[in-house]
């Protein structure tokens, strides 16, 4: 473990509660009503500290910088992330309700097309924000191994 990796407790410390998230994006009207809900998803990520912004930690295939850590406790995967911008920070949040504390197999199985499609994301972010999310996923399941 290098000396610029968060402590245990930073990645046991997430709590998003997916059924409440998922729920809301579900029964969203529109796009405007689900663009609000990822800013506000954003805020609930903790702030990842300066000193664990490096480029080692950096998600390669983004356009905005995003930071990924990685853990593995008693068989669950878990992440601590964070972004430079707001709206993939909670993007990212959204991927995290998806494979926080999750198993390896429920992992490898997370399908971000089929994720977006159940949350009307689908057509909706830009190619280049979609690739970078996909890019993030692709870190969290080449990880969690």
């Amino acid at each position: 473990m290098s000396a610029t990796q968060p402590d245990s407790a930073a990645f046991l410390a997430l709590n998003l509660d997916s059924e409440a998230v998922l729920k809301r994006f579900i029964q969203a009207d529109g796009w405007q009503t689900r663009y609000r809900e990822i800013m506000l998803l954003g805020k609930q990520l903790p702030k990842l500290d300066e000193s664990l912004k490096v480029a080692s930690a950096q998600v390669k295939g983004c356009e905005s910088t995003v930071w990924l850590y990685h853990r593995q406790i008693d068989q669950q995967h878990y992440f601590v992330a964070d972004s430079d911008a707001r709206i993939v920070k909670g993007l990212i949040a959204l991927l995290l309700i998806a494979c926080h504390g999750k198993t390896a197999e429920q992992i490898q199985a997370f399908d971000l097309n089929q994720f977006f499609e159940t949350l009307g994301l689908t057509g909706q972010l830009s190619p280049s924000r979609t690739n970078g999310l996909l890019a993030v996923a692709q870190t969290i399941q080449s990880v969690a191994i």
